[in-house]
């Protein structure tokens, strides 16, 4: 059991995991360079324990000491209590769900090892806003696709929003990186993937039309929140899906996209 130790210096050391988790641009740098993540609130804690993420340190207000007895009897990691007005100074915005860890990253699998064990991929390609991408791993968790392939640019699935947001279901989903955009969609092509662009165009089908060609595999491409995919992107994949809308509306936030496009598509259709 790891005896809680009370912190009552928001420059102590041992919170430097926590600090100014406000700073988007900093955390985007430092949390995968120094191999770590926050989980922020017990089930996301608990998600990601369960998922076989290693504790580096666990940050709580007193109120969630009882909550979490079992998670803090079971940690080998140091368990730091701190007052509400500490923990805002050290992170730089009030902690409402009172329960923040510090977790182990695991290395990322090369694709391949990915798609020997699924027939449903999704791959998006430089995706920024952390909760497009973790509403979007939720959908895919939720809509049984079995991996999740990010173009380099992609925003971090586990930085604190996107985990927030996707309930973690990033726990769930197996991802990884691609290293070399838009040429490892060839991977895909390679393992018997038909890859299928989500985008306006003239030689696009309709996602109905896409469905009822039942693919045994089958690749779901989407693209950035602005301009959608890239030219690279679109030549690089098979065919070329669209969402028939209504009232005049031309496209879906790519969440919701997803989500469409994740339903339509599901093996049992």
């Amino acid at each position: 059991m790891a005896e809680p130790v009370t912190v009552e210096d928001p420059d102590d050391p041992r919170l430097h995991d926590y600090t100014s988790l406000t700073d988007v641009a900093l955390r985007r740098r430092r949390e995968p360079a120094e191999g770590l993540f926050i989980a922020e609130g017990e089930k996301v804690v608990r998600r990601a324990l369960a998922a076989g993420h290693p504790m580096r340190s666990m940050l709580l207000s007193a109120k969630w000491a009882g909550p979490m007895r079992d998670v803090i009897e079971a940690a080998t990691a140091p368990v730091y209590l701190v007052s509400p007005e500490v923990a805002e100074r050290v992170t730089g915005y009030h902690v409402h769900r009172g329960a923040l860890a510090s977790m182990e990253r695991h290395a990322l699998p090369p694709p391949e090892d990915l798609l020997d064990g699924t027939d449903r991929v999704a791959v998006f390609e430089d995706i920024v806003d952390h909760a497009n991408l973790g509403a979007a791993f939720r959908n895919a968790a939720a809509l049984g696709v079995g991996a999740v392939l990010l173009s380099p640019r992609c925003a971090d699935p586990l930085y604190r929003r996107a985990v927030k947001v996707s309930m973690g279901a990033v726990f769930h989903v197996p991802w990884t990186r691609l290293t070399t955009w838009p040429d490892d969609l060839a991977l895909l092509r390679r393992a018997g993937f038909v890859t299928a662009a989500l985008c306006l165009g003239e030689r696009s089908v309709t996602l109905d039309e896409l469905a009822a060609r039942r693919h045994p595999r089958l690749a779901l491409v989407l693209g950035t929140e602005g301009e959608g995919l890239t030219p690279g992107a679109l030549a690089a994949t098979d065919a070329h899906v669209r969402i028939p809308m209504d009232a005049g509306v031309d496209s879906l936030n790519v969440a919701a996209a997803s989500a469409v496009a994740f339903y339509a598509t599901r093996p049992s259709r």
